[in-house]
């Protein structure tokens, strides 16, 4: 009788942890479709790439030189620019990508030539959000917004960006970034394209958060990764 009693537990111990298995599967599947793409450039709507077909290729030669001569000066980051985080949380083993975005983001860069020398974007984290209000409150008590309610990037050596006259650039930038009152170098994966009279930029920063001070919660059934990334869409304009 005990043997079947011991049967009886084993057996309903591996419903349980089938059934949260299961469960965690699930929940993980349904909020990995819900997480936002990667920030990136906007395409070229058709009718543009078709009429640029057919002028020929010294036009656009001329508009790709026109394009060039337009890059120097000062621009600002304008409306429609966009930042945020993107993390894994690991819950019961299963892996959930969380997406945190805010357009919160002020800035200004410098264009000689076609280097950009200077560069300066702050993004408010106060206003950074999921899709989960309890989890926006436990980002901002953890980063300490309410010290330090911004994060700033500024760039320290110059890019050479002259690509963009003919396409995107694609480039790599460093400057020093500041979460939480911790600044540290790094490196940032840019890519960079004329949209008519404006530039938009797009980037993604590999970070650790204890680089920064910042402890990644862990409930147990709950973790957070110790690494993510920065994602940033900018819309430039003069």
């Amino acid at each position: 009788m005990r043997k079947k009693w011991i049967i009886i537990g084993v057996v309903a111990v591996l419903v349980i942890v089938g059934g949260l298995w299961g469960g965690s599967a699930i929940y993980a599947s349904l909020e990995n479709s819900k997480a936002p793409d990667h920030l990136a450039l906007s395409t070229p709507s058709a009718s543009a790439a078709a009429t640029g077909a057919a002028t020929g290729s010294a036009t656009a030669d001329s508009q790709a030189t026109a394009d060039a001569g337009n890059l120097a000066g000062e621009w600002k980051v304008a409306d429609g620019s966009q930042a945020g985080y993107r993390v894994k949380e690991v819950l019961n083993g299963q892996d959930v990508t969380v997406v945190g975005r805010t357009e919160g983001v002020e800035g200004s860069a410098t264009i000689e030539g076609t280097n950009l020398t200077a560069t300066q974007v702050s993004v408010d984290l106060t206003g950074v959000t999921t899709d989960n209000g309890s989890r926006d409150s436990q980002f901002l008590g953890i980063l300490k917004t309410s010290e330090f309610p911004s994060a700033t990037f500024t760039l320290t050596e110059p890019v050479d960006i002259a690509a963009v006259s003919t396409g995107v650039a694609t480039v790599k930038a460093v400057g020093d970034l500041t979460i939480a009152g911790t600044t540290k170098s790094v490196t940032v994966d840019l890519q960079a394209q004329t949209t008519g009279s404006a530039v938009e930029v797009q980037g993604s920063i590999p970070i650790t958060f204890t680089d920064f001070g910042i402890s990644a919660p862990d409930l147990g059934f709950v973790k957070v990764e110790d690494a993510g990334s920065i994602e940033m869409l900018l819309q430039l304009s003069k």
